[in-house]
């Protein structure tokens, strides 16, 4: 995986170069993140890996329906050219990173024992946006294991607030 990612990272890096000159961040996220999905199909996998198929025809399986944006097509032409296409999942992801860096968004995953209502969720956007003085984008999961309370990953930061955690301090502190 870190091969695949240092790989990646110039591709992604000249992405989000091209696509900030162009002002269409948002526009290159969906088109890379479209391009990924498509490569991660067992079909085109098979098409990618053939050594057979022309790099014409493997650009246009990975570009997103309507009308083609030139640069986006040059781009998945250069990858297809250098054998990157397989990189595609990790270049949406770096890229997004380095957009939601450019953009000051932090994103930020909360798991919880239940699901959160409107109310909650709203709250905890707020104390995170204090605490990080960015904007917090939050995507939110469920782990009946919790007990209760969450866990926040927010990239380098993760705070356990979960009751399994508390539990098996607890435990750990007795046991000594």
């Amino acid at each position: 995986m870190s091969q695949a990612l240092t790989l990646a990272r110039p591709y992604a890096r000249a992405a989000f170069a091209l696509a900030k000159e162009a002002s269409r961040l948002p526009q290159w996220s969906q088109m890379l993140g479209f391009a990924a999905q498509a490569a991660a199909v067992p079909g085109v996998q098979s098409a990618i890996g053939n050594p057979m198929s022309q790099d014409e025809q493997l650009v246009e399986l990975l570009l997103p329906p309507g009308e083609p944006d030139p640069q986006f097509c040059d781009f998945l032409a250069v990858l297809a050219e250098n054998g990157r296409l397989p990189l595609l999942p990790e270049i949406a992801g770096l890229f997004d990173e380095l957009r939601a860096e450019a953009e000051r968004v932090v994103k930020a995953t909360v798991t919880s024992a239940q699901p959160l209502d409107g109310a909650a969720l709203e709250q905890l956007r707020a104390s995170l946006r204090r605490r990080f003085g960015q904007d917090v984008e939050v995507a939110t999961a469920v782990d009946p294991a919790l007990i209760g309370g969450a866990v926040i990953d927010a990239g380098d930061v993760v705070i356990d607030g979960s009751l399994r955690t508390k539990l098996a301090r607890l435990g750990a502190a007795l046991a000594n």
